[in-house]
């Protein structure tokens, strides 16, 4: 972690580069690490705050933890498969496949989320939808089942469906782990019948669209983005030149990761999403000179990727160039991605707000 008092004796060891790094993650290394990332590893139910001015954020709460109730109590049978249906706010927690939470970036979906896989025993088992898909590229499909068929809970943060091979591989999977007797809970911004829209011809792959939203009841949870309640703008860029320095002031060993911004967008392309989080490896805070627009898709995916991954860990971060509001053009903005990018945004302005206040002037 960043610490707010530096020494003026001496630099840091040398700031390493991202875009040099080649990380190799293990099959069995994936399993071990879908877990809370750092973040939210001491959140709680009781640690969430609901805003008082959006009732459904303490329906969601008192909901999952009667979910959680029922897990730790033998659940009980339930049918096989469910229709999808809105849950009502306090409604009693039925014996059920899953429970969806739905809302717009930064109302604490992800604290919720962690709070139920902390609330229940294991074997259980908390990733990205990403990382779910991208276990079952490096396992196959027949051993991501049996990895996880005897989990009591899968929690998938970030359900978000961008072709139709995600769709048929995912809604073959948790059809096949819901039969197994495994519970879901997963986190997104798109209800779960509406998966897809905007990103390919979701009305083809409306069967298996009809089958995942089968698994879960949804609970809508409204509000403002919690990073920027309340809080001042994001701070404005720094200058090329101090970028530079206070990455050789930042403390810890391999503790400061400095590059060109271009060059790291360039390396995510040959690196694969699954090694975001071991790209990341002893990073504890990123620097980047010349921060662009991002006018490639593909790019701006992976970068998308890559911010959520640094959020997890707490990263702060420092960049000259154009402000991270700026990322992304309103054409962008307006496609089926808009709400992937603007959740990018939200949490880059997040950390460079940290790395504001907890990188101090060089010296």
């Amino acid at each position: 972690m960043i610490v707010s008092n530096m020494s003026s004796a001496s630099p840091a060891p040398e700031p390493v580069s991202l875009a040099s790094r080649q990380p190799v993650v293990p099959a069995d290394r994936m399993v071990a690490e879908m877990v809370p990332p750092p973040r939210f590893d001491g959140v709680r139910f009781d640690t969430y705050i609901p805003d008082p001015t959006q009732p459904s954020q303490a329906a969601a709460v008192q909901r999952l933890e009667q979910f959680a109730a029922a897990l730790n109590n033998g659940g009980g049978a339930e049918p096989k498969r469910r229709w999808f249906r809105r849950g009502g706010s306090g409604a009693a927690a039925p014996a059920q496949s899953g429970i969806y939470l739905d809302g717009g970036y930064g109302v604490g979906k992800t604290h919720l989320l962690a709070s139920l896989w902390h609330a229940v025993p294991g074997p259980k088992s908390l990733c990205t939808f990403v990382e779910l898909t991208n276990l079952v590229g490096a396992l196959g499909f027949q051993e991501t089942v049996r990895a996880l068929s005897g989990h009591r809970l899968l929690c998938i943060d970030e359900f978000e469906l961008d072709d139709p091979g995600d769709t048929v591989l995912v809604s073959t999977l948790l059809g096949k782990l819901v039969d197994a007797g495994v519970k879901l809970a997963a986190t997104s911004n798109t209800l779960p019948d509406k998966l897809g829209e905007g990103r390919f011809a979701a009305i083809d792959f409306m069967r298996e669209i009809q089958g995942l939203s089968a698994h879960f009841d949804t609970l809508r949870i409204d509000g403002d983005d919690y990073r920027h309640r309340g809080l001042p703008e994001a701070p404005a860029p720094s200058a090329d030149d101090d970028v530079v320095t206070k990455s050789a002031y930042a403390p810890g060993v391999t503790g400061a990761a400095l590059d060109d911004f271009p060059a790291v967008l360039d390396h995510l392309a040959r690196v694969h999403p699954s090694r975001y989080g071991a790209l990341l490896e002893d990073v504890h805070a990123v620097f980047w000179r010349g921060v662009v627009p991002v006018t490639d898709q593909s790019t701006a995916l992976r970068l998308v990727v890559l911010a959520d991954r640094m959020y997890d860990r707490e990263i702060p971060v420092v960049a000259s160039g154009v402000p991270f509001d700026a990322l992304f053009s309103e054409e962008m903005l307006a496609g089926g991605y808009k709400k992937k990018y603007l959740r990018a945004v939200s949490r880059l302005v997040a950390m460079a707000r940290d790395g504001a206040e907890r990188v101090p002037p060089a010296v």
